[in-house]
């Protein structure tokens, strides 16, 4: 017995356990520099059961247990701006970019009744409507005033300002997002003016949700940080270890989505350099394909960037750049898409976005908080846009087509970004903020962020049901 295999038997019994001899065939088949690292955690997870006796079960997944060929597996890759990405510049750039945006919210709200009313701006502006009539464009201003909110909007051919009395569609109009398409029905005020008598934003219809044909699950994960000292190396060791394991649940898994924030990076906040264990972005990315690449081969791991990864920051992102990711990107199993994508997992359409804007939805709309991301997430799918709001936060590129725009309607919307695990469910789409694997940061305290890290959350993509299982001790 070679001396890796002799050490890992020291240590499985110096913590009390016994080696039956069937498990002995198996060790001869296990690599002798993995063998350490797989009996320590085999020792671990049965000493938590009070099991005290490795057999040939415990250790056969690691020698290429067979896959149950029935597990449906099918993906398609239904929306990368990876090779769609073509700046503009400026504020012509930026001009280019919100016709676009106004275009395509257009024709989603076009599926109205009543857009079939729609004027434009300068129509109505040029007259007094003694009726009712519709006008849309995108939300420039917004101004809550005591007992009127103030709503001033814009379209190609000029911007109008609307006064919203009406007690019951105050807190629709209070709610929406600077930046985001609307429809409005006016009527003229008796002191001049225009008066908001009904709102309509794009939104997300209800539908029926698509299914897989098998029972097949999917993980959902994000923020992992790798190189920060606050990441949870040893949590999700377990987690990736467990993907292996004769658990009912994990032999059923398929798909693996990883919603940005791989690493920590280097220089994306004021003196980071303190906490990070590896302040080298190559040495970060080579630790992640490290951990990632022990993920079973038989399990599909898509893999979006956020704002911590490398590349750039700017929505929509491109797919981490193959410089920074050689190991990952040239992994059969592995897809490196950018952000935002859309895919499909056995006919199963999932939204996949890490969440940056997310920061300026909470902190701009009334009664939204950090402990509850899905509620922001779903302001998102009412504006069916993942970044309406310009010139806050959210770095938004100039592009010559908005790809922030939710187009096609998603089974499931996934992202991160803001470290809490987080579900809901709005017009048959399942919504799924999936937390972080980084305990709290001295940032998120200061903030009062709580986070809750170390947690996976599994879909059956048969029937949409989700359930989490945590890693945490």
């Amino acid at each position: 017995m070679n001396e890796n295999a002799s050490s890992a038997l020291k240590y499985a019994l110096s913590k009390g356990f016994q080696i039956h001899p069937d498990a002995f065939k198996v060790l001869e088949k296990i690599d002798s520099k993995e063998l350490e690292i797989i009996i320590k955690r085999v020792v671990r997870e049965k000493a938590k059961q009070n099991l005290f006796l490795i057999n040939q079960n415990d250790l056969k997944m690691f020698v290429g247990s067979e896959i149950d060929e029935n597990v449906e597996n099918k993906h398609e890759i239904l929306s990368d701006p990876t090779k769609k990405i073509t700046s503009a510049e400026g504020i012509e750039g930026f001009g280019v970019l919100f016709a676009s945006r106004y275009s395509k919210l257009l024709k989603i709200i076009s599926q109205r009744a009543q857009a079939k009313k729609l004027i434009q701006i300068d129509i109505v502006k040029g007259g007094k409507p003694k009726d009712e009539v519709f006008v849309g464009g995108l939300l420039m201003d917004r101004k809550i005033e005591r007992d009127v909110t103030k709503l001033i909007i814009d379209d190609p051919s000029g911007s109008l300002e609307t006064l919203v009395f009406n007690k019951e569609i105050q807190p629709i109009a209070n709610s929406l997002l600077v930046d985001q398409f609307i429809m409005q029905s006016i009527t003229s005020g008796k002191n001049g003016g225009f008066v908001t008598k009904e709102i309509v934003v794009p939104d997300v219809p209800d539908h029926v949700t698509n299914r897989s044909k098998t029972e097949t699950y999917a993980v959902l994960i994000s923020d992992l940080h790798v190189g920060s000292k606050y990441f949870m190396e040893k949590e999700f060791g377990d987690f990736v270890f467990w993907l292996s394991s004769p658990d009912p649940i994990a032999k059923k898994i398929r798909f693996v989505l990883v919603c940005g924030d791989v690493v920590d990076g280097v220089g994306i906040f004021p003196n980071q350099d303190k906490e990070l264990l590896l302040v080298d972005i190559g040495q970060q990315m080579a630790k992640a394909a490290q951990l990632l690449d022990k993920i079973p081969k038989h399990i599909k791991v898509f893999i979006i960037p956020g704002n911590h990864d490398p590349g750039r920051r700017a929505l929509p992102q491109p797919a981490i750049p193959e410089k920074h990711n050689l190991d990952l990107w040239n992994r059969e199993n592995f897809f490196m898409i950018g952000n935002p994508s859309v895919i499909s997992l056995n006919g199963v359409k999932v939204l996949m976005f890490h969440g940056q804007s997310l920061d300026d939805v909470v902190g701009t709309t009334p009664g939204l908080s950090y402990s509850q991301p899905a509620k922001a997430m779903r302001m998102l799918l009412k504006a069916r846009h993942l970044s309406p709001i310009y010139g806050k936060r959210t770095p938004i590129a100039p592009e010559t087509e908005d790809m922030m725009v939710i187009d096609e309607v998603p089974d499931i919307f996934h992202s991160g970004h803001i470290h809490v695990v987080d579900l809901d469910m709005y017009k048959g789409t399942l919504i799924v903020n999936s937390g972080a694997w980084q305990t709290q940061t001295t940032y998120q305290a200061s903030v009062g962020i709580t986070p809750t890290p170390g947690i996976a959350v599994i879909v059956n993509l048969a029937t949409l049901k989700v359930f989490t299982k945590s890693f945490v001790d």
